[in-house]
C-alpha cells in the first residue's frame, strides 16, 4: 500500500516532517497541481516533493495531478491540520487588489531573468507583502529606501501603496533601471556593480531591501553594500533560502551576516516565493538585521576584500572563478586592476578607479577587466581624462554605447579596447555634453550648469545659477545628485538631445 511509504518518509523527517505533511494536505484536497506550484506553495525543496509523490498513487490530467479524492480519506491522520504559522501582513493584502494587479502585469512584462546575476523571480504577492511589512512596521512618510538590487521590482510596490517614501534602485542591470524609470513611479535609479562601488548618491538612507544571489559571497557583499548606504540606525531587509536538506549553507550564510556584526531583530520563515528556485522550495525567509557600532568598520573590512566571483552561475560563479592569463601591457603610464607583479608602473584598484578621480595626469592606461565585469567598461572609460585607454577584456567587446563616440575613437584588437580621446568640439552643444562627460566623478548637474553659465558668458550674455538649473530641470529632472559614472545607461542616451534642449534654451532665458 502506498500509505507504508508515505509514514516511511513522515518517520524519517522527524519533527520536520510538518512540510511534507502540509504537501500531503495540498494534494488531498481535491485541487489539481503541477510540480513547480506544489513546491512553491509548500515551500519545500523540489527533490523532497519527488520523494513523497512517488510514494502515492497519483491521479494526472496533463501535466497536473493529485491524490483521487476517494483516496484522500485514507491520509486523513497525516496531515498536518493545523496551517502553516500566519503570515505577518496577509491580512492586509485583500485591501490592495488594485495594486497586486498592477504588480503582475508589472512582473510579466519585465525583462527576463538572467542567470548569470542568479535572478529568479519573486511572485507578485512577495513584492507586495514586502512593501507591506515595511509600512507594517516601520513609519515610511518621508523616508528613504535603497532597494540594493531591484529584479524582483519591490520598489515599484512601495511606490504603489507607499508614494511618500523616497526609494532608489541600484542595479547592475541595464534594462531593469530603464524598465523601472518607464513606470514613471518616482523612483531613482542608480547603475551599480556592487562588487566595484555603491554610488555616493546611494548614501544615508533609514532602510536597504536586497535578495542577493544565494552564496556565503554574494549574501555579505549585497549585505556590506546596505551598510554602507545606511544611516547609522537603519534597518536592512534581506531575502535568503536554503533546502531544508542543507542546515550547515544556511549556517555558512549566517555566519557570514554574524561576522558584519548585525543582530537578527527578526525572521520571517519562507516570506518570500519565487518562480522557479525549485531547489531550495522556491521560497526564501525574510531576515530583519540591526547594525550594531561594530557594524560599518566589520562592513568595510569585508568591502576591501572583495572578490568578483559571487553568483552561482555564469563568468562569475564561485565554482568557475579560476586565474586567467595575465594581461601584459608594458607602456602604459598606469595598470589599473589585477596585472602581473613584475611591470614597474604604478597601480589603482579597481574599485578605487571607479570611487574617486586619479590625482595624477595621465597620457595612457591599461585597464584589465575581469570576465563578468563588462557592464562597467563606459564607466571605467569616463573615469579618466587620460588621452589613451586600452581595456584588456576577457573576451571581444560588445558594441558600446554610442554617447562614448562623444568622448573617444575606439578600435578593438582581439580582446583589448583601444580608445583614444578625441578633441575637444566646437559646436556650443557637444561642448556642454564633452564637459559633462569629462568630469565622470562630479556631480552632473553641478558640471552642467557651470558649462551652460560659461558658454552663456562666451557669447555675451548672463546666466544665474538658478536659471541654469531650471534649464536643467525642465530638460532632465532625473539629473539631480548622480554623476555620470552612477547614471543608467538609458540615461546617458539621452543626455545629447536633453543636452541641445538646455542649449537652445539659453537664446529665451538670457
Amino acid at each position: 500500500m502506498e500509505r507504508d511509504g508515505v509514514e516511511r518518509l513522515l518517520a524519517a523527517a522527524g519533527v520536520d516532517s510538518r512540510r511534507l505533511r502540509h504537501a500531503l494536505t495540498l494534494l488531498c484536497d481535491g485541487q489539481w497541481w503541477t510540480l513547480a506550484d506544489l513546491v512553491r506553495q509548500s515551500a519545500t525543496s523540489r527533490r523532497t516533493i519527488e520523494e513523497l509523490l512517488r510514494e502515492l498513487r497519483l491521479e494526472r490530467s496533463g501535466d497536473r495531478f493529485r491524490v483521487a479524492p476517494e483516496h484522500s480519506p485514507d491520509y486523513q491522520d497525516l496531515l498536518a491540520v493545523a496551517p502553516a504559522p500566519e503570515d505577518p501582513v496577509a491580512h492586509l493584502l485583500p485591501h490592495y487588489g488594485p495594486a497586486l494587479e498592477r504588480l503582475r502585469e508589472l512582473i510579466a512584462k519585465a525583462p527576463r531573468a538572467r542567470h548569470t546575476l542568479d535572478h529568479v523571480a519573486a511572485t507578485p504577492d512577495t513584492v507586495l507583502r514586502r512593501a507591506l511589512l515595511l509600512g507594517a512596521r516601520f513609519w515610511l512618510p518621508g523616508a528613504r529606501l535603497l532597494c540594493v538590487g531591484d529584479h524582483d521590482l519591490t520598489s515599484l510596490a512601495v511606490k504603489l501603496v507607499h508614494p511618500e517614501t523616497d526609494v532608489t534602485v541600484v542595479d547592475v542591470d541595464e534594462r531593469i533601471l530603464a524598465y523601472i524609470d518607464e513606470q514613471d513611479l518616482g523612483v531613482r535609479t542608480r547603475w551599480a556593480d556592487l562588487r566595484l562601488t555603491l554610488p555616493p548618491s546611494a548614501h544615508d538612507h533609514d532602510l536597504a531591501l536586497t535578495d542577493p544571489p544565494y552564496t556565503p559571497e554574494g549574501i555579505s557583499l549585497f549585505t556590506a553594500r546596505a551598510i554602507e548606504g545606511l544611516k547609522d540606525d537603519g534597518r536592512i531587509l534581506l531575502a535568503y533560502g536554503a533546502s531544508e536538506r542543507t542546515p550547515a549553507l544556511a549556517l555558512k550564510v549566517q555566519n557570514s551576516l554574524s561576522a558584519l556584526n548585525l543582530t537578527f531583530d527578526a525572521i520571517y520563515p519562507d516570506f518570500n516565493r519565487y518562480f522557479g528556485a525549485e531547489a531550495i522550495g522556491s521560497a526564501a525567509d525574510l531576515y530583519l538585521l540591526r547594525p550594531t557600532t561594530r557594524t560599518r568598520p566589520a562592513a568595510a573590512a569585508r568591502l576591501d576584500r572583495a572578490v568578483t566571483a559571487i553568483y552561482t552561475q555564469g563568468p562569475q560563479s564561485i565554482e568557475s572563478a579560476r586565474p586567467g592569463a595575465e594581461p601584459a601591457d608594458t607602456t602604459a603610464d598606469l595598470l589599473v586592476g589585477d596585472w602581473p607583479k613584475p611591470l614597474p608602473q604604478p597601480r589603482a584598484k579597481l574599485t578605487t578607479w571607479l570611487a574617486k578621480p586619479y590625482a595624477a595626469t595621465l597620457d595612457s592606461v591599461a585597464i584589465a577587466v575581469p570576465a563578468g565585469l563588462e557592464s562597467a567598461i563606459p564607466r571605467l572609460l569616463l573615469a579618466t581624462r587620460a588621452g589613451h585607454v586600452h581595456l584588456h577584456l576577457a573576451e571581444p567587446p560588445a558594441r558600446l554605447p554610442a554617447v562614448l563616440a562623444s568622448v573617444y575613437d575606439c578600435v578593438t584588437d582581439g580582446t583589448v579596447l583601444r580608445a583614444t580621446r578625441r578633441p575637444q568640439p566646437t559646436a556650443p552643444e557637444e561642448q556642454v555634453l564633452r564637459r559633462i562627460l569629462d568630469h565622470g566623478h562630479a556631480k552632473l548637474a553641478n558640471t552642467w550648469r557651470e558649462a551652460l553659465i560659461s558658454l552663456a558668458r562666451a557669447q555675451g550674455s548672463t546666466l544665474t545659477k538658478n536659471e541654469a538649473r531650471t534649464l536643467i530641470r525642465q530638460a532632465a529632472p532625473w539629473a539631480e545628485d548622480l554623476t555620470p559614472l552612477e547614471a543608467p545607461l538609458h540615461r546617458l542616451a539621452a543626455l545629447p538631445t536633453q543636452v541641445t534642449t538646455t542649449v537652445h534654451a539659453l537664446t529665451t532665458t538670457t
